[in-house]
């Protein structure tokens, strides 16, 4: 089958670590999924620091015995090859879903603007904004019954200055999902990690409910979301190679640049060391890798989110690479002893410590990452407010 969506960000799928079992949810996927992969399985990353065994099939059996390495595809044919284990529900997905004539999706979201209770919202704002939130779990909970891992819902980011919103909202979604049985455990939240941001996580991981931070590009906001709890911390690799390539006057990537290191890898591995040196529970995910060489060069990370191309090169390939890119796991608790961290890192990150060490690489991929999901919350609204009402109704 021929038909895609040629955008990573149009969902995401992987394996979310699961807490208990999901009796009852899960059943046989369908091939014509909608689904891309920014997600996280459970951790196969090898305790060892040698390089693996000489028979294992392929550099993809090789680098996934260190990390889980998750598919980032929004291919609808691509479930045989690498299937799908978890997913993130989004405004980009339902974008997607909107723009093609038929997916299996559709109901969900005809049934999102079907609902009643949004139907008797008078104020026309707040009835668009019923029928997003209904859209998204109502995806979220056929995603639910289609991958054996958990969903992760993006919450508004027109909200990401404000914590006590986003604390609202997710306890808005939180109580739609029960509403149709969809269980607390199969579920994450992705949060913009501002500092309301990695508050709101701070406040609703005492809760119990999990959180998934994403736009994260300093050590500060990392530091601060292992710190409030976060479930799960993203980092973008590549796009942080991006902006250092193109710009210059920020000290963090700057330092890792005398020191010979990529600004992306530099970043995961401090992040990944301070997680497990001061026995914070965070999961760390890559994404946003751009060749083999950021993946050799972050074995044992807890989640690599790679591109289809990359995996299929590695899943073809049955020889070892050359002697700069050994299988050698490159992050493990152990050696996350060994680094040093510096008085000013180790402190106990606050909104006013956090806007201060955040460089103007992490302020300019931040604003624009917020930009874009602003502005594609926007057209999910303005294209169900063109739609709306469906038919029969």
């Amino acid at each position: 089958m021929a038909i895609s969506l040629r955008s990573s960000s149009f969902a995401s799928l992987g394996h979310f670590p699961q807490v208990g079992k999901p009796s009852g949810w899960i059943r046989s996927p369908s091939r014509l999924l909608l689904l891309s992969t920014r997600s996280f399985p459970r951790i196969f990353a090898s305790s060892s620091s040698s390089s693996v065994d000489a028979d294992l099939n392929s550099e993809l059996d090789a680098v996934s015995s260190f990390s889980e390495i998750v598919p980032d595809t929004v291919v609808f044919d691509d479930f045989e090859r690498f299937p799908p284990t978890a997913a993130t529900v989004s405004s980009s997905l339902l974008l997607g879903i909107c723009s093609l004539p038929d997916t299996k999706f559709k109901s969900a979201i005809e049934t999102a603007l079907a609902d009643s209770e949004c139907y008797e919202q008078r104020d026309p704002s707040k009835r668009l904004s019923c029928f997003y939130d209904k859209a998204l779990v109502n995806v979220g909970a056929d995603l639910a019954m289609l991958v054996p891992g958990r969903v992760s819902t993006e919450v508004d980011a027109r909200l990401a200055y404000d914590t006590h919103a986003i604390i609202h909202k997710v306890h808005e979604l939180l109580k739609l999902y029960n509403e149709i049985e969809v269980p607390p455990e199969r579920l994450l939240f992705k949060i913009p990690s501002t500092w309301q941001g990695i508050e709101a996580s701070r406040l609703l991981e005492s809760e119990g409910i999990q959180t998934h931070l994403t736009f994260v590009y300093s050590f500060s906001q990392a530091a601060a979301a292992a710190q409030a709890g976060a479930s799960v911390i993203q980092i973008f690799v590549g796009r942080l190679r991006d902006w250092a390539r193109n710009h210059s006057g920020d000290p963090e990537i700057e330092a890792a640049s005398k020191r010979g290191e990529d600004a992306g890898v530099a970043l995961v591995t401090k992040a990944y060391n301070y997680i497990h040196k001061y026995g914070h529970k965070s999961r760390l995910m890559a994404a946003a890798i751009r060749n083999k060489q950021d993946i050799f060069s972050l074995l044992g990370v807890d989640y690599i989110i790679a591109p289809l191309k990359i995996l299929q090169s590695l899943k073809d390939s049955i020889t070892y690479p050359d002697e700069k890119y050994s299988y050698v796991r490159r992050l493990s608790p152990s050696s996350a002893m060994l680094y040093n961290f510096s008085e000013e890192e180790l402190v106990k990150w606050d909104q006013l410590s956090l806007a201060s060490a955040m460089g103007p690489a992490a302020e300019e991929l931040l604003t624009a990452g917020l930009e874009g999901y602003v502005n594609q919350a926007l057209r999910v609204e303005e294209h169900f407010g063109k739609i709306w009402p469906p038919p029969n109704v």
